[in-house]
């Protein structure tokens, strides 16, 4: 028989009785990658159509030093892309870690169109979380489905505090804001609510592992700053609508509002001492519209050049995620699935195939990524875009064009002509991604 000569032996074997009997420990923090990394809590906070070119860490027009210090505390992406330049699409392919094609939703899901919502049959980021003992919630916006039956709840989130369209009132909210399956409201800004629902699940879920979408209403229209309550609102016609001069200085005020909600954020983090074990991920779903900027870039919001997908994303992981650096290798939302998977331990179902690949060396090491060809489809209203190293095409029935973005970033020098084999090879590449990856209905995908 082994006998326990130190008191210190008491104490690892106390302590090892407690994790193996804590639910999840062997599952999630008990499992650890090739580096001997630990599986952290993950909290991705996503904007809603800011451009690359708002904030004041990509050297943008409203200062945003929560961001800022994001920045400063971990990994900047300068080449980092949703899967869409549109809300639903892109949110599909980050849940999924597949492009969005496979799951039926290229479009937004309205209620005029023929998009209904996420299957919960398919396998998402959150599922494969809470099957792994994570505690899971998203608060915010999911436009992935009104009815009932693609509400996230469906997705493997224990907790949803939130509305399931594309916008709302910031300010009135009584009936469009859930809890869970039901209608249930939170008074207040909603970037607020959002902020306090998140700081609330980070104080009450510090000693277990958790997985945490904080899905900002901001800076989607309509355009409304704290200040701009029901009964200060005085009409506004439809050519005032959309006036740069009106919607400007709101917008930079929501931006500023959200950026002090991510500060509150890290700092909740930060004061229950799980900082160390925290991955917090930041990225906006598409590029901006109206009041915002994506500069450098051409197109925005609805556009496949590079202002539509090409979004600001910063990793922060204390003492994992090296301090102060960039990266500049090309990586999509859809990349974060496995991602978090691998980092959590989590296994993807064998017969799942994924698109996305995993950016944990990357994070953790600065590994370099394999070189692939990453598709953007938005058919049939915006063709489909081809990336290929720094080679873009735009393809559609209107359009047929060649980019070189090592040397024209902005999209200017239409290059068919010049190298038109190039061309040739690319336009054949997308056809044959829009025929492989169209979508056969929910059926076929189990």
């Amino acid at each position: 028989m082994m006998k326990i000569k130190r008191r210190s032996d008491i104490v690892v074997v106390i302590a090892a009785y407690l994790w193996c009997a804590w639910p999840g420990s062997a599952s999630v923090l008990g499992t650890r990658g090739g580096d001997g990394v630990a599986g952290p809590n993950i909290v991705v906070i996503m904007a809603d159509d800011l451009g690359y070119g708002d904030t004041s860490a990509y050297g943008g027009w409203v200062e945003t030093p929560h961001l800022e210090r994001m920045a400063a505390e971990g990994l900047t992406f300068t080449d980092f892309h949703t899967n869409s330049s549109v809300c639903s699409p892109t949110r599909a392919g980050f849940m999924t870690g597949r492009y969005q094609q496979r799951v039926g939703i290229v479009d937004v899901v309205a209620r005029h169109l023929d998009t209904p919502g996420l299957d919960p049959s398919e396998t998402t980021i959150s599922r494969l979380m809470n099957q792994a003992g994570y505690r899971t919630a998203l608060f915010g916006k999911w436009h992935l489905g009104m009815e009932p039956r693609f509400n996230p709840v469906h997705h493997g989130f224990d907790e949803f505090r939130g509305y399931l369209d594309g916008y709302i009132d910031y300010h009135k909210h009584g009936s469009t804001w859930h809890n869970g399956l039901k209608k249930e409201d939170q008074p207040g800004y909603s970037t607020h609510v959002i902020t306090n629902n998140a700081v609330r699940f980070i104080q009450q879920n510090r000693a277990r592992p958790f997985f945490l979408l904080v899905a900002h209403e901001a800076v989607h229209l309509p355009f409304q700053t704290p200040d701009d309550t029901p009964e200060k609102r005085k009409p506004i016609s439809k050519s005032e609508l959309w006036n740069r001069e009106r919607i400007r200085p709101k917008y930079r005020i929501m931006l500023e509002e959200m950026d002090r909600g991510i500060g509150q954020i890290m700092d909740a983090i930060q004061r229950t001492e799980i900082d160390s074990r925290t991955l917090v991920f930041f990225l906006s779903d598409n590029g901006a519209i109206g009041a915002g900027s994506n500069v450098p870039f051409r197109g925005g919001k609805f556009s496949h050049y590079e202002g539509g997908h090409r979004v600001p994303a910063i990793a922060r992981w204390p003492g994992k995620i090296a301090a102060g650096t960039t990266s500049s290798q090309l990586a999509v939302a859809m990349d974060l699935l496995p991602t978090f998977a691998e980092l959590a331990g989590v296994d993807v179902p064998a017969e799942r195939s994924l698109d996305g690949v995993s950016l944990r060396g990357l994070l953790l090491n600065g590994d370099e990524l394999p070189k692939r060809q990453v598709f953007f489809g938005y058919e049939p209203k915006l063709g489909t875009a081809l990336r290929d190293q720094n080679w873009k095409m735009i393809l559609s029935s209107k359009k047929f064009e060649l980019y070189d973005l090592d040397n024209d970033e902005a999209e200017q020098t239409n290059l068919v002509e010049k190298y038109p084999e190039r061309a040739q090879a690319m336009r054949t590449k997308i056809e044959h991604w829009k025929e492989e990856t169209q979508w056969a209905g929910v059926e076929a995908q189990k």
